[in-house]
């Protein structure tokens, strides 16, 4: 039997990785398309990168504050990136806005995970932010990073009911359940490339959407 293909991953944190963790955990299988062979942190304290390491990964710290422009940043992030071979990258709770030529570079090759049903609420805040205006669900979401803060592709989402008692704390808990489930998965389509960017977004092959764009755990 031929063993299957796995595209390499590279993944980009800015804490603690908790999904970077889902992505790790999830390339453990066999039938998996993705194997995780680097992680980058812009924060040297971030508690991902031993939690990577501890997982068999090489990681390391790449400190944003010690560039004078977030071009020079990047540019030895993606170097860092093409030298573990990486073909596909997933942030995970990097909270840095990339230039526009980083975003070229990996375009349709870099994806992203949003704590929002986009293009609800995004940037930051956004769990206060569904409180506050009342919705009755809420969810996250998976895109293709464009230059557009949050305004890339969407891949995938991902719905939870907002309860009437719901802190912003209690709600986030529930959705990060979510990403949990959704980023795997979204991943994988993109590995598998049964998802690919096209310049009218993200398209699917012909009965994978209900499969896949859609995830309402209990």
């Amino acid at each position: 039997m031929t063993a299957l293909a796995k595209k390499p991953v590279g993944i980009m944190i800015s804490g603690r990785g908790s999904n970077m963790q889902a992505l790790i955990a999830a390339a453990q299988d066999p039938n998996y398309p993705a194997r995780i062979v680097q992680v980058i942190s812009n924060r040297p304290a971030a508690p991902g990168l031993e939690l990577a390491r501890a997982a068999g990964i090489p990681a390391q710290a790449i400190d944003h504050k010690a560039y004078p422009d977030r071009e020079s940043f990047e540019s030895d992030v993606s170097a860092a990136m093409h030298r573990a071979g990486v073909e596909i990258i997933a942030q995970a709770g990097f909270m840095r806005i990339l230039t526009a030529g980083f975003v070229q570079e990996w375009a349709g090759r870099m994806i992203n995970i949003h704590p929002s049903l986009l293009p609800l609420f995004p940037g930051l805040h956004t769990h206060r932010r569904a409180l506050d205006a009342g919705v009755k669900i809420h969810g996250c979401s998976v895109h293709f990073v464009s230059e557009g803060v949050d305004q890339g592709a969407l891949i995938g989402q991902a719905a939870v009911a907002v309860h009437p008692a719901d802190t912003a704390d209690a709600l986030a808990a529930r959705v990060l359940q979510a990403e949990h489930k959704l980023y795997p998965r979204c991943l994988a389509l993109v590995c598998r490339s049964d998802v690919v960017l096209t310049a009218d977004g993200a398209r699917l092959p012909p009965g994978t959407e209900n499969d896949a764009m859609l995830i309402n755990p209990n």
